[in-house]
């Protein structure tokens, strides 16, 4: 089984990739793609900078910086992994990496750092939930008030800890 974990350097993207891991550890053989889709060069962008090629790599190491969290995850838990870097549309973007690696899944942060959201998820995660053909499973954090009293003091321990909601399946 071959996973897509979008990851835009927030908290709640990293949590999904620890929902990924956990499964792994529960024993599903599975491997991961890690995705960070760029907005594209804004004109400004373009016209002060000038060179397709500068906005290209300030573009990639921005990438590079938000993927580094879950590539640290990946790399303490021995799991390898392949990434991805697109501009453009991120829930488009990265549907079609979704079909590009052939992935099998997609995990994703109930919210990231997107723009405006519905009230309940990130707008990028409204978007693969509804237009992905592939099951979609989203990871919302879990807060210490939000479980038992028992989980709470185990929650207090393991910050960081998520839970998933499944959505959006084919």
């Amino acid at each position: 089984m071959k996973i897509l974990l979008p990851v835009d350097g927030s908290e709640l993207s990293l949590d999904a990739v620890r929902y990924a891991l956990d499964l792994r550890r529960q024993g599903l053989d599975a491997e991961f793609v890690l995705a960070n889709v760029q907005e594209p060069a804004s004109l400004y962008e373009l016209l002060t900078m000038r060179d397709p090629q500068a906005v290209q790599g300030v573009t990639e190491r921005a990438a590079d910086h938000l993927l580094e969290g879950a590539r640290q995850l990946c790399d303490a838990a021995g799991v390898a992994y392949e990434c991805e870097v697109a501009s453009g549309d991120p829930a488009h973007m990265l549907l079609d990496i979704a079909e590009r690696y052939a992935c099998d899944s997609i995990i994703v942060g109930a919210r990231g750092r997107g723009g405006l959201a519905g009230p309940q998820l990130g707008s990028v995660a409204q978007v693969l939930a509804h237009d992905s053909p592939i099951p979609v499973t989203v990871v919302k954090h879990a807060q210490p008030d939000e479980l038992p009293r028992s989980e709470a003091a185990a929650d207090a321990a393991q910050p960081g800890d998520a839970t998933p909601d499944m959505v959006g399946l084919a």
